[in-house]
């Protein structure tokens, strides 16, 4: 998936480079620009708002870029002040400007047409360029067969020089860029079939092809792309060797691997379980903690089997689950919920079950008053998932698009639009994968619907002795009747 090529003699020579410059430079007079940034205190960081660069998560500030960029600040000792750019080509714009910030991480391919611009970094993730197409269309194998083909690309990206290479040698390719899109747009765009192909960086598909069911990786370009920080053109180079050296003892103590690990190694997909898996579970694993979620559900007025449903779509009833950004047990509480609820160990799944449905129903609560139930219900999950900013920055879109902020069928269809840029840079708290919590919530109704319909009295269980049984899925005519007591 990500072009591979060796870094380790890059970063051991720079190691030794940097060493000499710390050396030789500790006597300088003015003071450098790395000390003006740790007497201020602050770091200045310009990035894009985007699932592999930095976005807003129920837990806070997240993404690839954005974690690299903070462990550099807290190297430093110093505050890290997050700006977003539009567009890559902005991001370059406000990094030149006096008193713009110091640089600019936002997934950018160091280039030698760059390299005129700005002063880059060494590398800390090579990847490959990929093209995209749409699932049922006939793949493309090679740069020739894009020729008539209808392509877009991001406006300001490396790709662009990529495409107008290939121009010099095939004439009939033709190609549209765009700075109203991200890389999420121009991949939900070739899903639905409004373009034939995009060009994106094997990370970033690597992080999103789950999310769209039609896309297809055609094949890579030549060669590999280096990804580093940006900073901006001049004379001191305290800055950008403090960086280096930041970058090298990452790469060498095994933090960059882990940081790509978890953002690039897997991705999870919010999908239906097979119902009779699930039927499956409710024999073997259930069990164990089904006292547990009566005993909780009961200290805080929930309906247990909803909170055993929010423990299945979480973990699948499995005390040790972790997901990929850290947070553990089995309702996946991140350590800052687990403190603020009380738990002192987030494996033990007795802890777990009673913080989750403590912090539910914290959730719960919260939520403004205008939405009643069986609404409220479904908008305290979404916001168990996704965060009460994104579910608000929905609501808002909601009621400017002429729909009910209080109505669940009405607001997760504005939720899928957090991801895209057109929609997401006009919200307070911009980027979220939107589609995920409909997802959620959808799943939790089915897994409730199941639970209900298989913890009925025995009287009303007749339906057990037919051959043809299957366990039923809520439907969509169904998910506003079936509310659980809350």
């Amino acid at each position: 998936m990500f072009a591979h090529t060796p870094l380790r003699l890059r970063y051991a020579a720079w190691l030794l480079a940097t060493a000499l410059f710390l050396m030789l430079g500790s006597c300088a007079e003015p003071p450098s620009q790395l000390e003006r940034i740790q007497e201020e205190g602050v770091l200045r960081v310009i990035t894009r708002n985007s699932p592999s660069t930095y976005f807003q998560d129920r837990n806070g500030p997240a993404g690839f870029e954005y974690e690299l960029a903070k462990r550099f600040a807290d190297h430093l000792g110093v505050k890290l002040k997050i700006e977003t750019a539009d567009s890559i080509e902005q991001a370059f714009d406000r990094l030149g400007r006096p008193g713009g910030p110091h640089l600019a991480a936002a997934g950018l391919i160091a280039s030698d047409a760059r390299g005129q611009r700005v002063r880059f970094t060494l590398p800390y993730l090579d990847v490959a360029t990929q093209v995209v197409y749409r699932k049922g269309q006939r793949r493309p194998t090679r740069p020739e067969d894009l020729v008539g083909k209808r392509i877009m690309v991001l406006e300001g990206s490396h790709h662009i020089a990529e495409l107008e290479a290939l121009q010099a040698e095939l004439p009939g390719l033709n190609f549209q860029r765009s700075d109203a899109v991200e890389v999420v747009d121009l991949l939900r765009m070739v899903d639905e079939g409004q373009i034939d192909a995009t060009l994106v960086q094997s990370n970033e598909l690597a992080m999103n092809q789950l999310y769209f069911t039609n896309i297809r990786t055609a094949f890579d370009l030549e060669g590999s792309n280096s990804v580093a920080w940006a900073l901006p053109q001049g004379e001191d180079d305290s800055l950008l060797q403090a960086a280096n050296a930041f970058l090298a003892k990452t790469q060498e103590n095994g933090t960059l691997q882990r940081l790509r690990e978890r953002y690039y190694g897997h991705v999870d997909f919010l999908g239906y379980v097979g119902a009779y898996a699930f039927a499956r579970h409710l024999q073997e694993r259930l069990p164990r903690y089904e006292r547990t979620f009566r005993e909780t559900a009961k200290k805080y007025g929930i309906d247990w089997r909803l909170l055993a449903a929010i423990g299945y779509q979480e973990s699948h009833w499995q005390p040790e689950a972790t997901s990929k950004t850290g947070v553990r047990g089995l309702m996946m509480l991140t350590q800052r919920t687990a403190k603020a609820m009380g738990v002192t160990n987030r494996l033990d799944p007795k802890q777990s079950i009673q913080g989750g449905g403590k912090y539910f129903v914290k959730v719960h609560e919260a939520l403004p008053d205008s939405i009643e139930e069986p609404d409220r219900t479904w908008f305290a999950l979404a916001a168990y998932n996704v965060g009460a900013g994104h579910l608000e920055d929905a609501r808002r879109l909601a009621k400017a698009e002429g729909l009910n902020p209080n109505k669940w069928l009405d607001v997760k269809q504005m939720l899928p639009r957090l991801s895209q840029k057109q929609w997401y840079s006009k919200t307070r708290y911009g980027y979220a994968r939107g589609g995920e919590p409909v997802h959620f919530v959808a799943n939790i109704r089915r897994y409730y619907d199941i639970l209900t319909w298989v913890t009925q009295p025995q009287m009303e269980g007749t339906r057990l002795a037919r051959s043809d049984l299957h366990l039923p899925g809520i439907t969509e005519a169904d998910l506003d009747d079936n509310l659980p007591p809350l």
